[in-house]
């Protein structure tokens, strides 16, 4: 998937929303370079930029063969439809994409390599099928190794799920390398394996091996990088994502938490079709104080930022209201894609340089 000869078709068929298609939003924020268009017969002729507000020129087309003459070579599910089932409508088009031989990508809950048919059009093709949500084959149980290493390990932790976690550490990724700070993004999610081309989708793991399987990859990226930036998931008070979340938490051993929210949103999204009948969310101090105690239980963690979605909140306010959350919890506070993750970027440094000088005296 990481190739860097990969031409992509991205597939948000009915679904090219800023809501709703969050792998296709992060692909074109990420690697537009090697888009070539997003299908989504309902919106052909208008520009990926016009409908979800990145990807500029990128064009979005209706059909599989209007992508084939832009020289694509990849078809990407590019949204997570409900069930995390392929609907039947995709069907075709992902069997045309292997009958051209193409490499299909995938992060869909059900496997399309392990559907008989579909695997064995892509052997009959010379297609291949890639589930990027597929645990690795060896696991094992996490031992608190992380907690070891010499880098920075941060983890982003959220007032609930799909806040922005994995779009603020790749932001502070970017902003730390400018900086000269060498740091590793570690994807945990489909989305972020899609962008970074390996990373463990943790929720496709058993859960007595999450923090093994993150801790795996924490202590491999801490190797040779001075932090390491570790996309969180869920929240610690989702009835149905607070699992995986402590196994990042007491997986990844972080020092340092970065405390995302989505500005407006006042209860947890349960993914039903209402976006009120879920418990109330909870207060950022709440939220730190849930995760920094949860983190303690195996290693002592702060929150030492804050990220906040503010996409669909007037400039005016959404300043506003980082600066007002700053001042009470006490830490930087901004939209790292609005206005810029230095200030995030620079709490870390500020956190590694105070633990090089505590070494050193």
């Amino acid at each position: 998937m990481g190739a860097p000869s990969r031409r992509i078709a991205i597939l948000a068929e009915g679904h090219f929303a800023p809501m709703e298609a969050k792998t296709a939003i992060g692909l074109l924020r990420y690697r537009p370079e090697q888009v070539v268009a997003v299908i989504d017969s309902r919106h052909a002729g208008s520009t990926a930029k016009a409908r979800v507000g990145v990807g500029g020129t990128i064009p979005v087309v209706g059909t599989l063969d209007a992508t084939v003459a832009l020289g694509a070579d990849t078809l990407l599910i590019g949204i997570a439809p409900a069930g995390g089932r392929l609907p039947p409508a995709w069907r075709p088009l992902v069997e045309q994409a292997l009958e051209r031989g193409w490499r299909v990508v995938s992060g869909l809950h059900t496997f399309l390599g392990d559907d008989p048919e579909l695997a064995a059009r892509a052997r009959s093709h010379g297609g291949t099928i890639e589930d990027v949500r597929r645990p690795p084959a060896s696991l094992g149980v996490g031992l608190a190794r992380a907690a070891q290493v010499d880098a920075l390990v941060a983890l982003a932790v959220g007032t609930d799920c799909n806040v922005g976690k994995m779009t603020a550490v790749l932001e502070i990724q970017r902003a730390l390398e400018r900086h000269g700070v060498r740091a590793a993004f570690v994807a945990t999610g489909q989305t972020g394996i899609m962008i970074a081309g390996s990373g463990v989708a943790v929720d496709a793991v058993p859960s007595d091996f999450v923090s093994g399987a993150i801790e795996r990859l924490v202590v491999d990226a801490a190797a040779d990088h001075d932090v390491v930036l570790v996309e969180g998931q869920g929240t610690l008070h989702h009835p149905s994502f607070s699992a995986v979340t402590l196994g990042l938490l007491h997986g990844s051993c972080p020092e340092a938490l970065i405390l995302c929210h989505h500005l407006g949103r006042t209860r947890l999204a349960l993914g039903s079709d209402r976006d009120d009948d879920g418990p109330p969310l909870p207060s950022l101090a709440a939220a730190r104080e849930a995760h920094e105690r949860a983190a303690a239980w195996v290693r002592p963690a702060i929150v030492v930022a804050g990220a906040f979605n503010t996409w669909d909140t007037p400039e005016p306010a959404a300043r506003a209201a980082c600066e007002d959350a700053a001042e009470a919890l006490g830490v930087p506070v901004t939209d790292p894609v609005r206005f810029g993750a230095d200030v995030l970027a620079e709490s870390l440094m500020a956190l590694r340089g105070r633990r090089t000088t505590g070494r050193t005296t």
